[in-house]
């Protein structure tokens, strides 16, 4: 992962983008809102690049500016919101390569990707950042400021959680405890 410096930020953001999109996109699951709250953190992290330490990270820094973004504005909609209907768009953009699919594999990619949306917060941010960005736990720690030890436990909760929703259902002789 690419290290940086303040002066870094400008010409090394535009490449980081597409991937800062997907880990938003996943954190709220609304391309609109996607969008905003990557162009939010954005101008935070452009804003603050003084803070920057060199040899930072510049993929988990700005991670963890798009996580601290959302939570933040999720705590203001639950203020604003109080007492009104959430909204969620129908459909959200598959993120996979479109050239050369076929039905099924449209279809397994939707099924993924559902299944990794239906996971609590939580678990959804962890998956994304470990499983899909290929952060390190340390990594992805540090994205979320949680111990590593809780990246680990939220991580196995979600790998569980989609292999259960994927798992084949034990044939009837082996729920009888019988032998084929």
């Amino acid at each position: 992962m690419a290290s940086m410096n303040e002066e870094d930020l400008p010409t090394i953001l535009p490449t980081l983008l597409p991937r800062l999109w997907r880990f938003a996109l996943r954190l709220t699951q609304n391309q609109h809102d996607a969008e905003d709250l990557v162009q939010r953190a954005c101008v935070r992290a452009l804003e603050r690049r003084r803070q920057l330490q060199n040899g930072t990270a510049a993929l988990s820094w700005l991670f963890a500016i798009v996580h601290t973004t959302w939570i933040n504005e999720l705590r203001a909609r639950t203020i604003r919101t109080r007492g009104s209907i959430n909204w969620r768009d129908d459909e959200i953009e598959s993120l996979a390569d479109p050239s050369g699919h076929t039905p099924e594999i449209d279809l397994m990619h939707r099924q993924v990707i559902d299944a990794v949306e239906a996971l609590p917060d939580a678990q959804r941010a962890v998956m994304v950042l470990v499983a899909i960005e290929g952060l390190s736990y340390r990594e992805a720690a540090e994205v979320l400021d949680v111990p590593i030890g809780t990246i680990m436990s939220r991580l196995s909760r979600a790998r569980l959680t989609i292999g259960q929703r994927f798992g084949a259902q034990p044939s009837a002789a082996a729920r009888k405890g019988g032998s084929i």
